[in-house]
């Protein structure tokens, strides 16, 4: 049974709601929502939608990505003023990708207490369908729309050796796909998943290629995620090695530094990079 709330206790509560199908709401989101004096949702329409399907009364204020600053300040002030408040997103967990960073931040900032009442979450849900590593991951989200950006994005993600969660909407799922296919290369292994937990819910697994082309040929509907997998540790090494195997002893020496390692650091890692010992490093730079 759920722990019921102290109703002057001034709380925020991150609620996690549906991706698709309603039945995935758990009891304490529905006891949460009830019980709380003010819901902050990212569309208010779609949350009353949620809302009234499960006979849930309570007053609902918009709150979204271009909210101001004063909106922020304004939920915080009720919530000094002992009101429980609880965030929600059009569909899975807040923050994730959507809106809600700023407030959070700013109750911490006011030593007020943020809870959260988890559930489902859409990259979760397609990392753990995909078949690819889930033991370690990182979380990018969506690809940024400004070129500069996403070349930056792209390029700290190349050597990453961890599984890869994106976030691609349907007017950019080819552009993406061609985008991550050629920085990852076109047989990186991959799976995308749309409409999760809904009737026509489809998860595509293979290479990014094979991807691309089978969207290609399809219509384009729904919001997707994509799992990447990462690098190989074998080509990371090749990688790396490439960055220095036409670099003589010294030239490799001062890259490092250049990286802002000390002279010892970068002795060291020219010495494992190259398997030889450091005495051998010292000698070609005429270090004692």
């Amino acid at each position: 049974m759920c722990k019921k709330m102290d109703i002057n206790s001034g709380k925020i509560y991150i609620v996690s709601t549906p991706i698709g199908n309603l039945k995935d709401i758990t009891f304490r989101a529905i006891e949460v929502l009830k019980e709380v004096d003010i819901i902050a949702a990212e569309d208010t329409r779609r949350t009353r939608e949620l809302l009234n399907h499960f006979d849930i009364k309570t007053k609902v204020t918009s709150y979204h990505e271009h909210s101001s600053y004063e909106k922020a300040e304004e939920i915080i002030n009720k919530i000094k003023d002992n009101a429980n408040v609880a965030i929600v997103t059009d569909a899975g967990t807040p923050l994730i990708s959507d809106p809600g960073n700023r407030l959070v931040k700013l109750a911490i900032e006011n030593n007020i207490e943020v809870i959260a009442v988890p559930g489902a979450c859409a990259g979760i849900n397609a990392l753990v369908v995909s078949g690819l590593d889930a033991s370690s991951f990182v979380f990018v989200g969506f690809l940024s729309d400004n070129k500069k950006i996403r070349e930056q994005q792209l390029d700290s993600l190349k050597l990453e050796m961890r599984t890869m969660i994106f976030y691609v909407s349907p007017h950019n799922l080819l552009k993406d796909l061609k985008l991550l296919s050629d920085a990852f290369g076109k047989e990186r292994l991959a799976s995308i998943s749309r409409e999760m937990t809904k009737v026509y819910e489809e998860t595509i697994r293979g290479s990014l290629n094979y991807i691309l082309n089978y969207f290609n040929s399809k219509e384009i509907r729904g919001e997707f995620v994509l799992i990447v997998s990462g690098i190989n540790k074998e080509k990371v090494k090749e990688s790396e090695k490439k960055a220095w195997q036409d670099l003589s002893i010294k030239e490799h020496y001062d890259k490092y530094l250049l990286d802002g390692l000390t002279d010892k650091e970068a002795i060291k890692k020219v010495a494992k990079d190259r398997d030889i010992d450091r005495r051998e490093v010292y000698k070609e730079l005429k270090v004692k």
